[in-house]
């Protein structure tokens, strides 16, 4: 009697959930239940009205569900009922939805967790998606800095990708106090598209603007694919063991390995981006990073990476401490970087693990100083750098300019972005030949 007392089935112990979380992405909601072990689950869609109903088996739910944020969702209302050998939650839906689950198993931070992601029937209409990408593009060409109006359709702008590293289920770094690294870099990214929208000649597009996540391949997607970005500019927060830690830093991608072993920790920490977060679609293996990186040598974005990353650090130690050599930029394999038509670097503001720091990440006053100085070394770098009919070109065309020499520049490529003649570039400097030298100062001579 004691045995079947104790096997009885009503007396099974139930998993007992106490937090549970939800994301709103602009395409799906995310919610997800933080487990302490797996559980198992059914869900079912019902129509007339459409409903969704989860059913977590030998499971307690000790969390107030309707506290979450939904009403940016198609969820209307969610109601919980415990039953004796499961908790039922049913979401009573707006309109109808796919849907997807998924146990993911513990990596840092995070333990077992059950996610139930709810796609957004209606963007997956070819009309109502090209309706909504028409619409993009033209909120964010309303917010184009004005060009005189006889040479708007001349002078193109140029467009600055900004990548708020992190975000939804992935937190990043952690500060003593409880900062996350996807807050503070979200609210630095945000600052800096202002700045950018805000300046003569260039905008920005925002790859995430809320709390959710973007896998890293969709990143550069986002910024290439949709945007035909001229650069990339992921924004991360550093975190080490030691919490003396300190300063900023500015990675590129890396063709011989990374350039130390802090870089090497930061590349794998960020590719592990994707598996933190629960995305199931797996990047390409590292045997297509050789192709990414003969196409990034042939189409000089290497090189540009590099120029703009020493830029950017620069403007950044005027306004903050900086770790290590304050004139290198470090390179590792960072998934984030490998877009071969675009010139791309990672930004580490600070370390978050720093008590200092992270009082400063926090801190909108320094936040845009931070931003103020990303965009200083962006726009040294458009100045040097200008794409043929842009606003820069033109305004090197009316001022006449000085350029130096970069690694792996040449006279044929230095001409186009100077919309000039490479005869011209050898007249000016009495240039005999094809040879240059890295730091030689050359003349541009207007158009």
């Amino acid at each position: 009697m004691v045995a079947g007392w104790l096997f009885s089935p009503l007396l099974v112990a139930k998993e007992n959930i106490d937090s549970v979380r939800l994301h709103r992405a602009p395409d799906h909601t995310r919610i997800v239940f933080d487990l302490p072990a797996p559980v198992d689950h059914k869900l079912d869609k019902l129509a007339n009205p459409d409903r969704i109903v989860l059913d977590l088996q030998d499971a307690k739910l000790d969390f107030d569900i309707n506290s979450l944020d939904y009403a940016s969702s198609p969820i209307a209302n969610i109601r919980v009922g415990e039953h004796a050998d499961k908790t039922r939650v049913v979401f009573d839906m707006r309109e109808g939805v796919r849907t997807r689950t998924n146990l993911l198993k513990p990596i840092e931070p995070h333990g077992w967790r059950l996610v139930v992601d709810l796609f957004d029937k209606s963007l997956t209409d070819s009309a109502t998606t090209a309706s909504s990408t028409a619409a993009a593009p033209a909120q964010q060409q309303a917010k184009a800095p004005e060009v005189k109006k006889t040479t708007r359709d001349q002078q193109r702008l140029m467009i600055v990708a900004i990548d708020a590293g992190h975000g939804g289920e992935d937190p990043g770094a952690r500060g003593p106090s409880g900062t996350w690294e996807k807050t503070v870099v979200l609210q630095i990214a945000k600052k800096l598209e202002k700045l950018i929208n805000d300046q003569a000649g260039m905008r920005a597009v925002m790859v995430r603007d809320g709390d959710y996540y973007v896998p890293l391949a969709e990143r550069r997607k986002i910024a290439r694919q949709k945007h035909q970005a001229d650069v990339f500019i992921s924004i991360h927060a550093d975190a080490f063991n030691d919490s003396r830690a300190h300063g900023a830093s500015v990675f590129a991608l890396s063709n011989r390995g990374a350039t130390s072993a802090k870089a090497r920790f930061l590349a794998k920490i960020a590719n592990e981006s994707d598996r933190v977060a629960g995305v199931y679609e797996e990047e390409e293996d590292d045997s297509s990073l050789l192709s990414v990186l003969a196409d990034l040598q042939m189409n000089g974005s290497m090189a540009g990476s590099l120029y703009l990353g020493r830029q950017v650090l620069r403007e950044m130690g005027k306004v903050t401490k900086l770790h290590g050599n304050r004139d290198k930029v470090e390179q590792a394999g960072f998934a984030v970087l490998k877009e071969p038509e675009m010139v791309s670097i990672l930004v580490e503001t600070g370390f978050i693990s720093n008590p200092t720091e992270e009082r400063n990440l926090r801190s909108s006053a320094h936040q845009t100083k931070l931003a103020r100085a990303v965009l200083a070394g962006i726009d040294d770098y458009f100045r040097s750098h200008p794409a043929p009919n842009s606003w820069y070109a033109a305004q090197r065309r009316e001022q006449g300019e000085e350029y130096r020499i970069q690694p792996g520049d040449t006279l044929s490529e230095i001409a186009r972005q100077y919309s000039v003649t490479e005869q011209s570039i050898r007249s000016a400097n009495d240039i005999r030949g094809d040879r240059i030298m890295v730091g030689q100062v050359l003349k541009i001579p207007r158009s």
